[in-house]
């Protein structure tokens, strides 16, 4: 039994923010990372919006972001964080439960 099956059964896509701050190395990174791993693992089943905290300071206050790189999966409930590049590949997928 997966989340991440029973979600695509559903219909109901992923809600994922990523916040970064500006083209960092460790901001473009999680960019591409998130990119391979759901278009690997989650194709057409995610909404993704990327958030420059550089442009939108007010956000990290608003959402609760203490560090960045940081992905946020808003749906389904409950939330998730994720601190970092993405490049564990494995973490990434078991905290947005959709491991196999």
């Amino acid at each position: 039994m997966s989340k991440g099956r029973d979600m695509e059964q559903a219909g109901n896509p992923l809600k994922l923010t990523l916040y970064i701050a500006g083209q960092t190395p460790k901001s473009v990174a999680a960019i591409r990372n998130l990119e391979r791993i759901t278009a690997e693992h989650m194709a057409g089943q995610v909404e993704i919006e990327v958030v420059d905290l550089r442009q939108q300071p007010q956000l990290a206050r608003e959402h609760n972001i203490v560090a960045i790189p940081t992905l946020v999966r808003s749906l389904p409930v409950p939330v998730q964080k994720i601190i970092g590049d993405l490049s564990d590949e494995q973490k990434v997928l078991v905290h947005l439960k959709v491991e196999g």
